[in-house]
């Protein structure tokens, strides 16, 4: 196997290396990163290009029973995208892909209640936007950040991320104005794999990385999350 990553700064400090020749600095630009895992690379990025630095609200839908396994992905307000043959091939039912869009819509709200005050999606219109993330597998989550971001009005799209499935690349290479990716192997098991360190990224660090980052939003100060509400059952 190629050299991994250290960690997501690592990730990301090689972009924001890659990324001035891509883009023009002195131009209007945000830096877009996916909550959770896309934070610390975006963080490196927006400092590099001293950019402002926002978060973009999507989330997986995870095949019931197998929750790594993406079966699509939603944004807020309300955009799903599914793909079609994980559903057909492992035969999820509709009332299990509502069940799952249920529970991700309500994660969605609790972060943006929690990193943005509840506002609504940051305003990209007539800017160049760079869309972060730790990595690329099956491409459903950034599709639809994609497709979320374009309904915004921007001036470009750019996607940047460190490793990525070939497939999944060439997909997204057809629906922005350009990428950069560091790593493309021939298979990737999992994103994960690629760096020595690869834990979870909190709340609070999402938190501190989009108040300290150039120009970026005010987030709220970190409160530990209240009890879980019981959630629905799931459907069969």
């Amino acid at each position: 196997m190629a050299t991994r990553f250290r960690n997501r700064q690592d990730a990301g400090q090689q972009l924001a290396a890659r990324l001035p020749s891509v883009v023009e600095a002195d131009q209007p630009g945000v830096v877009v990163a996916l909550p959770r895992g896309g934070l610390p690379l975006g963080y490196e990025i927006a400092k590099q290009l001293n950019w402002p630095l926002e978060a973009w609200l999507v989330r997986k839908l995870g095949v019931p029973g197998q929750p790594e396994l993406a079966m699509g992905a939603i944004a807020l307000p309300q955009v799903r995208i599914l793909n079609s043959d994980i559903v057909e091939d492992l035969h999820i039912s509709p009332a299990q892909v509502d069940w799952v869009t249920a529970l991700e819509l309500e994660e969605l709200d609790r972060r943006n209640r929690r990193y943005r005050h509840g506002a609504p999606p940051p305003n990209v219109a007539g800017k160049t936007v760079i869309l972060v993330d730790d990595g690329v597998a099956t491409g459903a989550t950034m599709q639809v950040a994609i497709a979320t971001v374009k309904a915004a009005h921007p001036r470009a799209i750019v996607v940047a991320v460190p490793v990525a499935a070939p497939s999944s690349l060439a997909a997204i290479q057809g629906q922005v104005d350009a990428v950069v990716c560091l790593k493309i192997p021939p298979t990737l098991r999992s994103v994960g794999q690629w760096y020595d360190d690869f834990e979870p990224v909190p709340d609070e660090v999402v938190q501190h990385l989009l108040k300290t980052a150039p120009h970026g939003p005010s987030a709220p100060d970190f409160t530990p999350p209240q009890a879980d509400e019981p959630r629905s059952p799931r459907p069969d």
